[in-house]
């Protein structure tokens, strides 16, 4: 951004307290004007497709339509517009989809003015607008020893995805929620909605059977 040079910028968030704050932190920081505000992702699409904006902070955690999902179309639909994510959250089950979605910036809340200022230039210039912390992460992700999986690589059975099925085999390795979080960067409620998900999918009562059920088909070994 240059000084003559105005960012024209939508919000979408869902908290209206958070989404007005927003709006007035950015109508306070130079060379950004807001051209519209959103309450969920459906909206925050229909404003692109209305306004052209240059850049919309994206929550992630929103009604009707979810960060991802409308990052997801914006991208498709609006490759003019950048999308920086501002959210709460930092874990893996947020920060990957979102990157994939098309986002190329991430940011969490306790991000300052500058940091701010400093995303949108980021992805105006085609660079990746990332904190700190998220350039961490992401290095961490990218410097883990690959994991060799334990079960043949055709499709899990009961529909289970390949998260649900790397929970499955941390808990027949005797792992609890809060270690299986430490282990796959995430919280310890997306570990208790991958297991109750797991568990729905497969008809399982309880971890024993779980446990039973990955050894009987092979998604993870029993000790020697």
């Amino acid at each position: 951004m240059t000084a003559d040079a105005t960012t024209r910028v939508v919000v979408a968030d869902d908290q209206t307290v958070v989404r007005e704050g927003i709006v007035m932190l950015l109508g306070l920081l130079p060379g950004i004007e807001v051209v519209g505000s959103a309450a969920d992702g459906e909206e925050a699409v229909r404003l692109v497709a209305g306004l052209a904006p240059d850049v919309v902070l994206m929550d992630l955690r929103m009604p009707r339509c979810d960060g991802v999902e409308a990052t997801r179309r914006i991208r498709a639909e609006h490759p003019g517009t950048q999308v920086v994510v501002l959210t709460t959250y930092a874990d893996d089950d947020s920060l990957f989809p979102a990157l994939q979605a098309g986002a190329r910036g991430y940011l969490t809340k306790d991000a300052d003015g500058d940091e701010i200022v400093r995303a949108i230039a980021d992805v105006l210039s085609g660079e990746a607008g990332l904190s700190p912390r998220i350039q961490r992460r992401l290095l961490e992700r990218f410097t883990e020893p690959v994991r060799t999986a334990p079960y043949p690589p055709d499709e899990p059975p009961d529909g289970l995805t390949a998260r649900e099925v790397e929970v499955l085999r941390l808990v027949a390795e005797g792992q609890s929620n809060p270690e299986i979080a430490r282990s796959l960067h995430v919280s310890t409620a997306t570990v208790k909605t991958h297991i109750n998900n797991l568990f729905a999918k497969a008809g399982l009562r309880d971890r024993a059977q779980a446990i039973h059920y990955a050894y009987r088909h092979g998604l993870a070994q029993p000790p020697q």
